[in-house]
This record gives C-alpha cells, structure tokens and sequence, in this order.
C-alpha cells in the first residue's frame, strides 16, 4: 500500500489549465479573477462580501486590526486549535485568554465562556474567536446571545468549515461564514483544506463598513477611491489618475491572480469535494462505533440533526494515541494529532497558562488522532486504514482487558 497521509490536496487537469491561462494572461497579481473569486465564495456561504487575502493567518490578522484590537484589548477563543486563532490578537497587542471546550464536540464551550465572562466586570472582554475544528460548526447562535449581553464582537475561525451548516432555534439553517451571526468569518485555502490554492484565504463579512476597511488593510492601508481620499484638495493642486493615500497602516496580505484562479477552479467541484469527505466519514463512523458498541478503547463524534459536519478532519480518541499513530506510521499511514493546546505553548505559558487549566481540552488533546481524510481517497485505501486502527485496537484490548 502507498503512503496515505491525513490530508492530501486534489489538482486536476481543468486547475492547471485555469491556472496556465493567467500565466499567459496580462495579471499574475491582483487582476480580474480576485474579483471573480470574492463574489463566488460570497455567493457560496451566503454573505455579502469577500476578502480574499494571502493565507488564513492573515485573515485572521486584519480581522483583529479592523475591529480595533490592540493593548487593553481581550479576546476569548478555545485552546484547541491552531495557534494562528490566538495569535491575531497578539499580533496587534491584544491579550488572549481561553475558555475550555465541550468534550461532546470539541468545540468552545458557550458555557465555559459565559463562566468566564461572568468572572470578570462587563466590559473586560472585546470579543470571541470561535473555531469550527473539524469542520464541526460552532452554535453560533449561543456565542451571538452572549456577545450581545456582553457587548462583544465574534470572529468565526471557519477555516476547517466551508459548506458546513447548522440549524438555529428558529429552525433557519445558516452556513459558516454566512455573516449573519458574527461580524467577520476566515476561511483558509491550504492545500489540505477544502478548497486549495497553495496558500490563500478569504474573509467574509455582512459589515459594509468593515468590508471596505479590510480592502484597504490588505493593500497597506492604501487607497486611491475617490470616495475614500481626505487629503484637501489645495495639498495635491494637479492631483491625478496616479494620485493615492497611505491612510492607516496595513499590509501586503494580497492574493495573487494565479492563487484565485487556482481555487476558482476547485470552486466548481466544491460540493462535490464535500460529498466525499461526508461519505468516507461515514464509512469510518460505521467501522468505529461498532468497534466502539463491542468494548474497544475507542471514541468517535457523531453530530446530531441539524448539523452539516465538513468534515476536514476525522478525528478519533482513544487511551493509547501514541501507541497507535506509531504503528500506524509503520503501514505507510500518515496519522495527524490536531492541536497541542494553545495554552501549554510555551510561548503562551509567559503569560501564566499551565497544565491543568483546561481539562476537558487536555485530555482531548492526550487521546485524538486525526485518521487520513480527503476527496481522492480510495475505498480500499480507507478500508486498509481501518483494518489497521482496529487490528490494533483488538491487540490493545486483548492485552488490557480491563
């Protein structure tokens, strides 16, 4: 059996032409298909507007800039993720702080969050940095009544979650990122994810407002709209096509023509990409709640109605996550653990974070693996993944009984 790593990216023959065709077009930078890419993915989720940016840390970044964050600043979001949710919020000075997550889902707990914000006078905390990890959906209803109580803005991580959906209370479906319920939503275009463009992302936002200042971010705070220029007109007496100003200080977070093509492209089989990853996530959960029924060390995440997984990742738990991605390693399966708590970072552990803070979080994190999942995998190629896990399940099991 070939190698089979946790996820793989899918280029076929219509990307590369799609890609070859800006190469010898007159834009390699920001040309039409920027454009082109926005209103798709808008169009997709369901919002009003798209940001296409270099990568998802960079979305993240200018969503903190945009919302002001900066010394004084604090910000909420969930240890298991990766690190770039918390470090937005450092990037501009910001203070991070975590809350523990649902061990049902993974997900930031509203209620560890609620306890936290009670815990601290109104007005303490700016925002949340919630994380759809997995491709498993946040409530974001829940986080939106908070932030409304609390006098908080929302950053939705969707970057495992394009094409996932939930079901509010009053029985609306929204899609992640649809805008409708936190004020800025990231995605990510890595090659691993659902839509692949080497690197990218986009911001998607309902804020008509924060969608024009997130241009001007990505672009060095520049901007040379007429309706945007403050400088009195006596300063620039022969102002011109050429003229333009640096207004605030931004960055160079811009996409290029090649990437949105690229994704552009991925963007036409999209749906087609998440029926597959739903199937095979259905093959595993099969395999493993089985196992599970039948007594072996083993924990799947099965979401309820109403919930559209994405399913990025599929992620088990069991007692021995060590002993298992070794010997799955040794077949040529290319298991992931995903996170290492943010907390227990030592970056983070300068500012007071320790074992023990978030105990939900950290006995995820000592027990899950991430199993291979992405379009192009095979039926035999999964089915030999899980002959392997529960080959060693069954070992496991028959060693340790108890």
């Amino acid at each position: 059996m070939n190698s089979i790593p946790y996820g793989r990216q899918h280029i076929t023959d219509d990307d590369i032409a799609a890609v070859n065709a800006v190469l010898r077009s007159s834009h390699l930078t920001q040309g039409p298909k920027i454009g082109e890419l926005e209103e798709a993915f808008a169009r997709y989720v369901g919002a009003t507007y798209a940001v296409a940016v270099a990568n998802g840390t960079a979305a993240l970044h200018l969503c903190c800039m945009a919302l002001n964050v900066g010394p004084g600043t604090r910000v909420i979001t969930t240890p298991i993720t990766f690190s770039a949710s918390a470090n937005c919020v450092r990037y501009c000075g910001g203070e991070v702080h975590f809350a523990d997550i649902d061990p049902d889902n993974v997900l930031l707990d509203p209620k560890a969050v609620r306890s936290l914000l009670e815990s601290h006078p109104k007005g303490y905390f700016s925002g949340i940095i919630p994380v759809d990890f997995a491709g498993y959906p946040v409530d974001m209803a829940a986080f939106r009544e908070l932030a409304d109580e609390f006098g908080l803005w929302i950053i939705e991580d969707s970057c495992h979650a394009p094409g996932a959906t939930f079901v509010d209370k009053n029985g609306v479906t929204h899609r992640c990122g649809d805008g409708s319920l936190a004020e800025l939503a990231i995605f990510s275009f890595h090659p691993v994810k659902h839509i692949a463009a080497g690197e990218g992302g986009m911001i998607t936002t309902n804020d008509k407002e924060l969608y024009h200042h997130l241009l001007r971010l990505r672009t060095h705070g520049i901007t040379n709209k007429p309706e945007e220029l403050t400088q009195p007109y006596p300063d620039e007496p022969e102002r011109g096509g050429w003229y333009m100003e640096l207004q605030e200080l931004g960055y160079n977070y811009r996409l290029t023509d090649i990437q949105a093509a690229l994704a552009l492209s991925q963007m036409n089989r999209v749906d087609a990409m998440l029926d597959r990853r739903r199937e095979l996530a259905a093959r595993y959960d099969a395999a493993f709640s089985e196992a599970a029924t039948s007594g072996l060390p083993i924990q799947i995440i099965v979401p309820p109605a109403g919930i559209g997984h994405a399913y990025h990742l599929y992620v088990i738990q069991t007692p021995d996550r060590k002993g298992l991605y070794d010997s799955l390693r040794t077949k040529n399966i290319f298991a992931q653990v995903h996170y290492i708590p943010v907390h227990l970072m030592p970056y983070y552990r300068q500012f007071g974070w320790k074992p023990g803070d978030f105990p939900h979080a950290e006995h995820y994190y000592a027990q899950g693996l991430s199993l291979p999942l992405f379009p192009t995998l095979t039926d035999d190629e999964q089915n030999y993944v899980i002959n392997q896990v529960l080959g060693f399940l069954h070992v496991k099991s028959f060693i340790n009984p108890n």
